[in-house]
């Protein structure tokens, strides 16, 4: 099923964005690397598999890879697996994640990813929503059951083992997947299923993936989204490293999102690297990859790298001769985070912002090259260029956006510096709407943009005046607001989440620039900022703080508003309450929960 309607595809095409050429689908870009570089590794296991899944580490070549694709998606298709049908899964980041998502795609069918921290309540909340026709998931993780959760979904269950994929507590069809003692696969018959899936070619603006929002604010929300616009944000995350077939990526980010999909996957896919999995995170074994499997390039959240600068010998003890690049993101970078990694090991910081919806903004060493501008500001893709035309930067993707800040109470577009607004977004990363228990959001759909070539109904996508995610300029409305820099108006700040900005008696106060002063103090290890109710102003700013281990004496307010009054941050920005806790709720993925923050604190 196509999401976007074939005028927009027609459009996207014309520009040179999309393509009709199924060589953009996944299957094929996986057959083109395996034509190009079949005995090249393509993929290694983390090297604490055993302790995971109790079963040896495994390398497979492109050859191998495609062999286990195929296995496994003739394993799947004996189980109704089907084109557009809706699969789910719930694996950790090893080979079996991988090899489950190319068979799926080579079969037609839709990837629906959960990460392996949902149980029962996640799984069967959101499982009705996708549709899903089965589930593929792992008997047990480090010990922990996750084919009983998946069963909560109500849907057939397939589970990875020792001996390969079967049905929950049956045999594996066709003897698919697993190794022997010495790491190579088993497969059975060798020769059953290889053949016997069907070359599909599908186009690539068919659903290829569901993924989740978040939940930091509500309930995930299913995003679907095609080959072709994740083709474009994978442009633009391998061309910022720099990706060739000679790097080895290591990824602790499993497919489940922006980071996984269009940060690892297709970068990957792209250009015929070595992936390397790693999961869960653990540092030790996170810096003996680096150093064993030689990395060039990898990815990691700001506080694990401010935590790595702040650990007294360790960058000097860690062998990190191989590696160039780091992405991160997902949180605002402190200013001296991207500076201090380039001055004590030569290695490049990448700041990403993304979504599921389609945002892909990109701050580099090419379109930012000052390291303390780059941990605060992005290269303003797709904004208005004095001419009238469209900003110019060094990165493929740069012009396939359509961007501006608009105040989201007027609806005015901002062109004054340090005024923050809602980036709207538009173009070929942005999805079409969101998915629903009845398919595409009915408030998203037009009839008359009806694809022919699919069962279902599509979506109107981007650019009509019905009601819902989208602006009536066919802009994503992106909840996050940047400000113009005023000394370069070509690149936006970062200001906050919409939704999570504090209003203290109508003036409006960014918890991310409080969060970033806080958590530079002394004696604090993390720190949320969210607004509390008041009769009198509305809200107050209560700031969360989880103290250092050695902090001596712990922070009091006192001591963190004294702080900030020698920062001269004006004085209405100021906590007035100030709450420790021994850890700050996350999601599955990391992000901190401050819905759940805002009602404890009520």
């Amino acid at each position: 099923m196509r999401p976007h309607p074939p005028e927009r595809i027609d459009e996207f095409v014309a520009a040179g964005w999309w393509s009709h050429d199924p060589a953009r689908s996944w299957d094929e870009m996986l057959r083109a690397r395996v034509a190009d570089r079949p005995d090249a590794t393509a993929l290694v296991d983390p090297a604490n598999r055993r302790d995971l899944l109790g079963s040896p580490l495994e390398r497979l070549t492109w050859a191998g890879l495609d062999t286990r694709v195929s296995l496994t998606a003739a394993a799947l298709a004996e189980h109704g697996i089907a084109v557009d049908t809706v699969v789910g899964t719930q694996l950790p980041n090893t080979v079996e994640l991988l090899v489950t998502t190319l068979a799926i795609a080579r079969l037609g069918a839709i990837v629906c990813p959960f990460p392996t921290a949902y149980r029962e309540h996640e799984l069967s909340t959101l499982a009705p929503v996708a549709g899903l026709a089965a589930m593929v998931t792992v008997g047990s993780l480090g010990g922990r059951d996750l084919a009983g959760p998946a069963a909560s979904t109500g849907v057939p269950v397939l589970e990875w083992g020792p001996d390969g994929l079967r049905a929950a507590g049956g045999t594996a069809p066709g003897g698919v997947g697993g190794s022997d003692s010495a790491g190579r696969p088993h497969v059975g018959d060798r020769t059953r299923g290889v053949d016997t899936v069907p070359r599909l070619r599908r186009h690539p603006s068919e659903v290829v993936t569901l993924c989740w929002t978040s939940g930091t604010e509500s309930t995930p929300k299913a995003v679907p989204r095609c080959a072709n616009s994740w083709h474009v944000i994978g442009t633009g995350c391998a061309a910022a490293p720099a990706l060739t077939a000679d790097d080895v990526i290591l990824s602790p980010f499993p497919l489940v999102n922006m980071a996984g999909f269009g940060g690892v996957l297709v970068p990957w896919l792209l250009t015929g690297a070595t992936l390397v999995c790693h999961h869960p995170f653990d540092l030790p074994t996170f810096l003996g990859q680096i150093a064993t499997e030689r990395v060039s390039y990898t990815l990691a959240p700001p506080a694990l790298l401010v935590g790595m600068l702040d650990a007294p010998g360790l960058l000097e003890r860690a062998d990190l001769s191989s590696l160039r690049v780091i992405g991160s993101g997902s949180a605002p970078l402190p200013p001296r985070l991207i500076a201090q990694w380039r001055e004590r090991t030569g290695i490049e910081v990448t700041n990403f912002f993304g979504s599921n919806e389609g945002i892909g903004l990109i701050s580099d060493q090419h379109t930012v090259p000052d390291p303390e501008q780059r941990a605060a500001y992005f290269p303003w893709f797709g904004g208005p260029a004095p001419d009238g035309g469209t900003l110019s930067w060094p990165n493929p993707i740069a012009g396939a956006f359509d961007t501006r800040l608009v105040d989201p109470a007027t609806g005015e577009e901002i062109t004054e510096p340090d005024r923050p607004g809602e980036l709207r977004v538009g173009g070929p990363t942005v999805f079409a709407g969101y998915w629903t228990s009845s398919g595409l959001d009915p408030s998203a759909w037009s009839p008359e943009a009806a694809s022919p070539s699919s069962a279902a109904p599509a979506t109107r996508g981007p650019g009509s005046a019905i009601a819902g995610p989208f602006d009536e300029h066919g802009r994503l409305r992106t909840g996050d607001l940047f400000a113009i820099a005023a000394h370069d108006p070509t690149l936006l700040r970062y200001v906050d989440r919409a939704r999570d900005v504090v209003v203290r008696g109508g003036a409006n106060i960014a918890p991310a620039e409080l969060e970033a002063l806080i958590g530079a103090l002394p004696g604090i290890a993390e720190v949320a900022v969210v607004g509390t109710p008041d009769d009198q102003l509305g809200e107050r700013v209560t700031a969360v703080v989880v103290p250092a281990a050695d902090a001596d004496p712990p922070p009091t307010l006192d001591s963190v508003v004294t702080a900030l009054r020698e920062k001269k941050i004006a004085s209405y920005k100021l906590p007035e309450r100030l709450e420790t806790v021994e850890a700050l709720p996350r999601n599955a993925l990391g992000k901190v929960l401050k819905r759940e923050l805002r009602a404890a604190l009520v």
